[in-house]
């Protein structure tokens, strides 16, 4: 059923679609301007305000812009962890305050990269949580081939060593090998789970430049699985009717027709939403 089109040509979905788009649009400034407005006026408010990240990019439908990407490193024994900045104390207008922050590949790395759509309430982005950053596999991930390792597993290079041939019937194969993973969500509610999508791919070992030589690893590329339209749960090669609107092999919402490109990681800004008082 999730690869079905819910809207069938003959009920004029076209149309509805170039709808959506223009209220999107409205949508965006409207909370844009609100949380620009939270930031600069609300001290109970943590982080937020103008960020700028790196991203999967949005090339097509009405998200106004790309997943943020995560940046990924694999430690000795060849397990995938998601980089997060280390959280230090700081003064600021007097005041003693928490933040998270590093430098990776010429970019400014912050929680504020996944501040958007309620996240900026999940423990997982506050700096100073009780997880660690490996990426773990997701209960119920849509991937046939996940049934053959632990739900709640640490994911680890071995499982991908089919990426430069893995196909499931959707689009072409060999263009990588999609997992669906969580992240800093260990011990925490389903409802606070940060969703994940990781993708081993040739096309991301062929990159070379700053940014994709410190936040990728052995073709490894992740981002956070949350589109930025309205914050429904897109799908690499997951959903079959992905074909219709030529996103066979990309990343597709099925909510309202947003595709991206993980192939492409582009810089993008956006105003992050505060964290809840008492977050960091």
């Amino acid at each position: 059923m999730a690869g079905d089109d819910k809207y069938p040509e003959s009920t004029g979905r076209r149309r509805f679609v170039k709808g959506v788009v223009g209220s999107a649009t409205l949508t965006g400034v409207g909370v844009g301007a609100g949380a620009a407005l939270k930031t600069a006026t609300s001290p109970s408010g943590e982080g937020g305000g103008t960020t700028q990240y790196m991203a999967v990019e949005n090339i097509a439908g009405p998200a106004p812009r790309g997943m943020p990407q995560i940046p990924i490193e694999i430690d000795s024994e060849g397990y995938l962890k998601g980089q997060f900045p280390e959280a230090k104390k700081v003064q600021k207008g007097g005041q003693e305050v928490v933040v998270a922050e590093k430098k990776i590949g010429g970019m400014t790395y912050s929680p504020e990269w996944f501040q958007y759509c309620g996240v900026q309430t999940y423990k997982g982005v506050d700096p100073e949580a009780d997880q660690d950053n490996y990426f773990r596999y997701k209960k119920g991930a849509q991937y046939e081939w996940q049934a053959d390792v632990e739900a709640g597993g640490k994911v680890h290079v071995d499982d991908f060593s089919d990426y430069k041939t893995w196909g499931n019937g959707i689009g072409k194969s060999g263009l990588g090998k999609p997992a669906t993973v969580t992240w800093r969500s260990q011990d925490v509610d389903s409802s606070q789970t940060l969703t994940v999508q990781v993708l081993r791919s040739p096309l991301i070992e062929k990159k070379d430049n700053e940014w994709v030589n410190a936040s990728t690893d052995k073709g490894f590329v992740a981002w956070l699985n949350k589109c930025t339209h309205f914050c429904c749960v897109p799908k690499f090669k997951g959903i079959a009717g992905s074909a219709k609107f030529n996103a066979q092999d990309d990343v597709y919402c099925p909510c309202h027709q947003s595709v991206y490109d993980p192939f492409s990681l582009v810089k993008k800004s956006f105003v992050a939403l505060p964290r809840p008082e008492g977050d960091s």
